[in-house]
């Protein structure tokens, strides 16, 4: 197989990590039509994952979005494993791990060890530079962004990245795919956070501050920007929704990559996720869950 002007060049998309951004992806990869193998190195993730596709494929069965027939056909394309090795065939892979670069580039390094030189190596980071990751690779022009929102299967939007390198064969082929997995891929460049984690971050971080100073409760805050602003969640159920964890991640990039003060994550944040306060997926954020 090879990626040249032709943009149907990925029939096979691997992902790694099976968190909830992993298992959207594959989930939306499966209903377009590629055979999809989900990758997770905890095999209890892995089996979390697939549950949280039966569970949202079972959703769009319950609201008429899909037919019975259609959802078991995407969850049959879906394959699961523990092992990168599982990914060395497949034409696209999406990395959907933790916002730690380290632990990316680690991957990359091992994707680009094993997989055919036509493959190509996306990332759903939502904040650390394309160009660095491609760094880790001997297939820089291979490398691109491919920043999802949450929940995948609902939100439309794929911010495509290109890094220094990327090449316009790989850009057109990820273009290609987004569009079939019924998404709107929009051209960023390279820089801390993109557009989408540079505009919404400081805000959050803001709304954050407010609660911290005691400007007003969290119910308060989101009500306001709700109602005010006609946002359809407020920036602290929004965070919880993301992750404190994950804001903080990219808060931290962002802190770093512009040094500017201007980024600094507010102590609030930082103390609940040392606390293990993050969000819906802990239970309890700024907001408390069943």
């Amino acid at each position: 197989m090879t990626n040249e002007a032709n943009t149907d060049v990925v029939r096979a998309v691997g992902v790694v990590g099976a968190g909830t951004m992993g298992h959207g992806i594959a989930q939306v990869a499966a209903q377009a039509g590629y055979g999809v193998c989900l990758v997770d190195i905890d095999a209890d993730a892995l089996a979390r994952g697939q549950a949280g596709i039966d569970k949202s494929l079972a959703r769009l069965v319950a609201k008429n979005r899909l037919s019975a027939e259609e959802s078991a056909a995407a969850r049959g394309r879906i394959q699961g494993s523990t092992s990168l090795e599982a990914l060395y065939d497949a034409d696209l892979v999406v990395e959907a791990v933790v916002e730690k670069l380290e632990v990316k580039q680690a991957i990359f390094r091992q994707l680009d060890a094993g997989c055919g030189r036509a493959t190509i190596l996306a990332t759903n980071t939502s904040s650390i530079s394309i160009t660095r990751l491609a760094a880790a690779t001997s297939r820089s022009g291979k490398v691109i962004g491919m920043h999802f929102m949450n929940p995948v299967p609902v939100m439309t939007l794929v911010e495509v990245i290109r890094g220094l390198g990327t090449d316009q064969a790989t850009y057109d082929a990820v273009e290609a795919v987004s569009k079939r997995m019924d998404k709107t891929p929009v051209e960023v460049h390279d820089a801390p956070g993109f557009v989408s984690n540079r505009v919404l971050m400081p805000m959050i971080n803001e709304a954050i501050f407010c609660l911290y100073e005691g400007v007003g409760d969290a119910e308060a805050i989101d009500r306001v920007m709700k109602l005010g602003m006609n946002h359809p969640m407020g920036p602290l159920a929004l965070a919880d929704l993301i992750g404190l964890d994950v804001c903080l991640d990219i808060l931290r990039v962002l802190q770093s990559g512009f040094g500017d003060p201007k980024y600094r994550p507010c102590p609030l944040l930082v103390k609940m996720v040392d606390a293990g306060y993050l969000g819906r997926k802990s239970g309890r954020g700024f907001h408390l869950y069943a």
